[in-house]
């Protein structure tokens, strides 16, 4: 088992290095930071422009291999270098990167448990009430887009303020500036604040998981060694959560990691619609200042956690199916 840790894990640095060099080559290409000043009126001596985009490690003058080699070499050491403005990356990405965490994490972590027991009851009760009615809301929220749900989710929760004549749902911001109070008054407040975002994000991912759930949770529920254990004795919920859940659930961990990347890019759109500062909307910020640098560091941020997403999956798959520790 620690020889399939290992090498799982090398292969997570190998793909963390391949997916932020790949993604630094793309930010310099597709931006230009020289555009920024050229169009300035009265226009900008070159010399300043070299200046400021050398300071940066964004000239596109210099040869990339050049640019690359001081990038890669700043970021081992935990430095993303500077943005077009001479503000340190690091300072943004360190205050941006907990905001996007709290969204992400919840939002992951609600979706996955309650789509994995809505998938599993409905497999159970097939073709009864709860199975269609979920199904039904998951086919309206999968046809959905993400932008779509979180406007929508906004509005109701402005006209649910307005049907009870105060603020419950907070629809903008992490928090209330100036607030005042308790700390326990300060939690219930970024609480509030946190729940339409964050459902915003979790209901693609209970209906996306429940569907998923649901359908190998039907497999297991036919197969023979759950008819086996029936005959043995055992009683349905016996059979079911001794020999069927575990086996229902093992490839909803390898399915978790490819489902955390969907809500990377959901995450963008929720947090510029409800006006938190996070990697998503710095990242469509930093594409309209053509901020190679900060680009950067989300595509890296993003492809740590979406892979560091896969390598835990697969220490959970391994320890959920002797099959696979047997193979390693």
């Amino acid at each position: 088992m620690l020889g399939y840790v290992v090498k799982r894990f090398l292969n997570f640095i190998f793909m963390v290095i391949i997916a932020s060099s790949v993604g630094y080559f793309l930010a310099s290409s597709a931006l230009s930071p020289r555009g920024n000043y050229e169009a300035a009126n009265p226009p900008i001596p070159k010399e300043s422009i070299d200046a400021v985009l050398n300071r940066a490690n964004v000239n596109d003058e210099v040869p990339f291999t050049t640019r690359y080699v001081k990038w890669a070499s700043n970021v081992i050491q935990g430095d993303f270098g500077e943005d077009l403005e001479q503000n340190r990356v690091n300072e943004e990405f360190s205050r941006r990167v907990w905001v996007s965490l709290r969204l992400l994490l919840l939002g992951s972590l609600l979706g996955a448990t309650v789509g994995v027991i809505i998938g599993v009851t409905s497999a159970v009760r097939q073709y009864d009430l709860f199975d269609r009615s979920s199904s039904l809301f998951a086919y309206i929220i999968l046809s959905t887009p993400v932008f779509l749900l979180a406007v929508l989710l906004k509005f109701v929760g402005i006209k649910f303020n307005d049907s009870v004549g105060s603020t419950f749902f907070f629809t903008q911001g992490e928090y209330t500036p100036g607030f005042t109070g308790s700390s326990l008054a300060a939690f219930g407040d970024r609480l509030q604040h946190l729940i339409l975002p964050t459902l915003s994000i979790a209901l693609g991912s209970i209906s996306f998981y429940s569907r998923y759930q649901r359908n190998t949770m039907l497999d297991v529920l036919s197969s023979d060694h759950l008819r086996t254990a029936r005959a043995k004795g055992l009683t349905k919920r016996q059979a079911l959560f001794k020999h069927g859940l575990r086996v229902a659930i093992s490839p909803m961990a390898t399915f978790f990691a490819y489902g955390f990347g969907l809500l990377i890019a959901g995450a963008a759109f929720t947090e510029t619609i409800y006006g938190w500062y996070g990697m998503g909307q710095w990242f469509i910020s930093s594409v309209g200042k053509n901020d190679i640098n900060s680009v950067s560091a989300v595509v890296t941020f993003t492809a740590v956690l979406v892979l560091f997403s896969g390598f835990l999956a697969d220490i959970i798959l391994a320890i959920l199916d002797p099959r696979v520790r047997s193979r390693a």
